[in-house]
């Protein structure tokens, strides 16, 4: 029985590393132009006035798309859909998703419209301190005003995801934000050429935000058409599917709205020191790479396996999944923790510091990100941990862990923000990350159980001791290059943020398997098998 468990266990592991890696290998494009696009946003419009107003407007309808798309209908979607084929085939499935969009052309259509009519108020409750500088708040509400479209696309493109996410077709998904950037490079590319002034540049990014969001959505389209999908608006508000979706969302949304108001009281304080809504949106960012790439990633096979094996009440397989994906983002986030906080400065400078983004800027942006990074892990395992309780149909347990998670960091904000400044906002958002993702583990482990089974600690302390010792020697290597090639320069820059990333990756991978930590055996497994077949 031991015997059969653990090669289950085993296959259950390779198939989520498989899984992850290609939506890993997709996302990683994706990541890395939209770090690209931050670097050109970086270099034309630095970390200050127009910066900030941008970021500002920008955020309200990307909170909107928080809260409705990716997040709580999300959550409560893919499940749902990956349930009905079971119940009443594929196409019950499709006329589900028709209503879903329907029902949200509606809806946020009345929600966009009501946030242009009001975005006077919305960007004062958000960024009061812009008052304090000419202008700078009427440009805000010109950009939200502008940009508000955006929800409506990004919530179909949510849809279309959680469409193919369900149907298990994770690379057109997880590659759909690269055409995202790749659009809003290409309106970069233009505005650099034509050599316009910043208030100019903000606008017409603006404008490449929202086709950049058309683009996200339409590249999903046809792999939709493939399965045989076609749109057809149906207003059925009174749909089993949808009612089921609405029960889930219901908490998930609050739970959420929560984290947006964490989101908008970390944005009021910010915005009483010039340039830090810049510098942490420029820092999360960066941490958002390991996010983006092990936790969304591992997320999103981790959902359509737990909604799966929900549905067909194998809990042992559900416990089973969830150990797996988390001990496979350990492995992962353990060492990007290390590497951010131990190379933050040389990463910042690499990546941002050019055109109108200072050294000033780059001290104030690492800072911020060595903050965050305190909650890396946290942050990540909840893209894990939450669709574990919405596939079995809990979804109570993740809205008080979010509530929690935010008491924390409002806590930490409103304590010492009159000391630390900007700094007290980064240290609050990691704080809360590790309450929330603690309380989901204590809450799967009370409800569900088996979690802390099957040695899951042994491996993450070998996880840790593989990283302490790669932050050292990269650290090492950090110093060293800088007193040999110093900071300034592209040349310098390269050597110095590349070279010690290396080290320590190499040194990751050659001490977790010299200790057997069975994720690195799992990734060279697969890295040699692949070896094989190109010969």
């Amino acid at each position: 029985m031991g015997s059969s468990t653990q090669v289950k266990a085993g296959a259950e592991g390779a198939r989520i590393a498989r899984a992850a890696g290609l939506v890993s290998a997709m996302t990683l494009v994706s990541r890395v132009l939209g770090l690209v696009r931050e670097v050109v946003f970086a270099a034309l419009l630095g970390a200050g006035y127009h910066a900030d107003a941008f970021k500002i407007g920008f955020r309200i309808p990307n909170l909107l798309r928080d809260l409705f798309a990716e997040g709580a209908l999300s959550a409560a979607f893919v499940p749902t859909y990956a349930r009905t084929p079971k119940e009443g085939g594929r196409e019950a499935a499709f006329a589900l998703a028709n209503r879903v969009l329907t029902v949200l052309a509606v809806l946020l259509g009345g929600l966009i419209v009501a946030a242009i009519v009001f975005a006077w108020p919305l960007v004062s409750l958000l960024a009061s301190g812009f008052d304090d500088e000419p202008g700078k708040a009427a440009l805000t509400v010109f950009l939200t005003r502008l940009m508000m479209p955006f929800l409506l696309l990004a919530s179909f493109a949510a849809v279309a995801m959680g469409m193919l996410n369900a149907e298990e077709r994770f690379g057109v998904p997880a590659l759909s934000p690269a055409l995202f950037n790749v659009v809003a490079i290409a309106c970069a590319g233009v505005l650099w050429v034509r050599g316009l002034p910043p208030e100019q540049v903000v606008v017409g990014w603006a404008v490449g935000t929202l086709l950049g969001g058309l683009a996200q959505f339409g590249v999903q389209v046809p792999s939709l058409r493939r399965l045989g999908w076609r749109f057809r608006p149906e207003w059925a508000p009174q749909d089993p599917g949808l009612l089921r979706i609405a029960r889930l969302m219901a908490p998930a949304t609050a739970g959420l709205a929560a984290v947006e108001v964490n989101i908008v009281v970390n944005s009021y304080f910010a915005s009483q020191e010039a340039g830090a809504v810049s510098r942490l949106d420029f820092a999360f960012r960066l941490l958002y790479l390991p996010v983006g790439l092990f936790g969304v990633a591992l997320g999103t096979i981790a959902t359509a396996g737990l909604a799966r094996r929900a549905a067909e009440a194998d809990m042992d397989g559900l416990r089973n999944t969830l150990r797996q994906a988390l001990s496979m983002l350990a492995y992962l986030t353990v060492p990007a923790t290390v590497g951010l906080m131990v190379l933050g400065v040389q990463v910042v400078r690499l990546i941002y510091e050019r055109g109108r983004f200072a050294p000033a800027d780059t001290q104030a942006t690492a800072t911020a990100l060595f903050l965050y990074s305190f909650g890396l892990v946290g942050y990540t395992g909840v893209k894990v941990l939450a669709p574990a309780f919405y596939a079995l149909g809990r979804p109570r347990v993740p809205l008080l862990a979010s509530v929690c998670a935010v008491a924390t960091n409002l806590a930490v904000v409103l304590l010492l923000h009159g000391r630390l400044g900007f700094r007290a906002i980064a240290l609050g958002t990691a704080l809360g990350s590790l309450v929330n993702a603690g309380l989901l583990v204590a809450g799967f482990e009370r409800r569900v159980g088996g979690l802390f089974g099957h040695g899951l600690f042994r491996p993450i302390g070998r996880m840790a001791v593989s990283a302490g010792a790669m932050g050292a020697l990269a650290w090492l290597a950090a110093w060293g290059l800088e007193r040999h090639f110093g900071t300034s320069g592209l040349r310098a820059q390269l050597v110095t943020g590349l070279v010690p990333v290396a080290a320590g990756t190499f040194a990751y991978a050659l001490l977790t398997r010299a200790l057997r930590v069975g994720e690195a055996e799992v990734l060279w497994r697969m890295v040699r098998e692949r070896l094989v077949r190109k010969k």
